[in-house]
Parts: structure tokens; C-alpha cells; sequence
């Protein structure tokens, strides 16, 4: 019989995704202030894989990830996917004279070692409940030395750029079990 263990520590992340480089650079503050310091942030990327959200947040998209400093149990990712909306509803409302519905789109997740996790409000065959309305997919795993994607990966997330990015999120959490004597590799 299997014993209950206790979650390992996985590194919480935030894709930022706007139009306006100073909305973007206000949801980063706001961000801040809620999850603590950034430890990796990514440069501003194109965000034209997609003309999915064009109509409710403008063309013209940018993306940026930034990683937090403090580890977290995972089974906090639906309680900050609230946070996070409630941020971008925060925005929204601030910028009411600009017209568009979404002026900037924030995504929480988090690296484990052997993947990548992101929380979405929307249910799908691939996605899991996770408590208070949310739900959670693994977006990208990594196996042998490299992120590798699924079926459903979005297609920004299939990037090599990104996986670049991921790759120091990844090298990052690793560093911060050592130095707190666990073990991630035994899940």
C-alpha cells in the first residue's frame, strides 16, 4: 500500500501577455507586490503564433514569463489563478477609456522538475479540476535533458524560446531544492 507524500516544492511562474509595454510593466509590479520578488524574467517576446486573443486584446501582443523568487506547493496554483484574475480585472477596470476587454492576460503556473503546469479557468479533456472553479493541464514535460510538448500544447509554448526560458526556471528550482536539502527528483 502507498504512502501519502507531501507535494514537492515547484517553482511558480506568470506569462504576461498585452499590447501596451506599460500595462505590462504595471501587472510585473503588481505581481511583485502579491508573490514576492522575481528571480527570471524573460525578454519581451512577439506574441504572433496566434490571432486568438486579437479581438478581445488587440493586435500587435507581446509575451514576457517572470519567475518568483519563493518556492510554493502546487496545491496552491487554483488560489493564485484567482489572484491573477483578479489582477487583470484590476487593470481592465483602470483602463476603461481604451476599449479593449482584456488589456493584459496573466497566466499562472509552475515548473516541476519533469513538467510544466498551467491553470486555466476552462475545462477541457486534458485539463484536471483542481478546486474553486479551476483547473489545471501539463502543458510541456521534460524528459531526456529537453521540454517536450503534447497534443494540446499551445503553440507560443512550443517555442524554442520559451523552452530556453523554462530551461533556467527548471535549472533555477533545482538549484533551490539543493540548497534546502530536498530531493526533487522523487516524486
Amino acid at each position: 500500500m502507498g504512502r501519502p507524500r507531501a507535494a514537492r516544492p515547484v517553482k511558480l511562474f506568470c506569462g504576461l501577455l498585452g499590447g501596451d509595454v506599460d500595462l505590462l510593466r504595471r501587472a510585473r509590479y503588481l505581481l511583485v507586490k502579491r508573490f514576492g520578488p522575481i528571480d527570471l524574467e524573460s525578454a519581451l517576446l512577439d506574441f504572433d503564433q496566434t490571432e486568438y486573443y486579437a479581438e478581445e486584446m488587440g493586435g500587435d501582443l507581446k509575451r514576457r514569463f517572470v519567475s518568483f523568487e519563493r518556492l510554493i506547493s502546487p496545491d496552491r496554483l487554483a488560489e493564485f489563478k484567482h489572484e491573477t484574475n483578479a489582477l487583470e480585472h484590476g487593470i481592465a477596470d483602470d483602463c476603461v477609456a481604451l476599449d479593449i476587454a482584456r488589456p493584459v492576460n496573466l497566466d499562472p503556473g509552475y515548473v516541476h522538475t519533469s513538467k510544466l503546469v498551467l491553470a486555466s479557468t476552462k475545462d477541457a479533456a486534458h485539463r484536471i479540476h483542481i478546486g474553486s472553479n479551476m483547473y489545471a493541464e501539463i502543458t510541456l514535460q521534460f524528459t531526456h535533458g529537453a521540454w517536450r510538448t503534447l497534443g494540446w500544447t499551445y503553440p507560443d509554448y512550443r517555442l524554442a524560446s520559451y523552452h530556453e526560458y523554462f530551461d533556467k526556471v527548471r535549472d533555477r528550482l533545482l538549484e533551490q531544492c539543493r540548497a534546502a536539502r530536498t530531493d526533487p527528483s522523487a516524486d
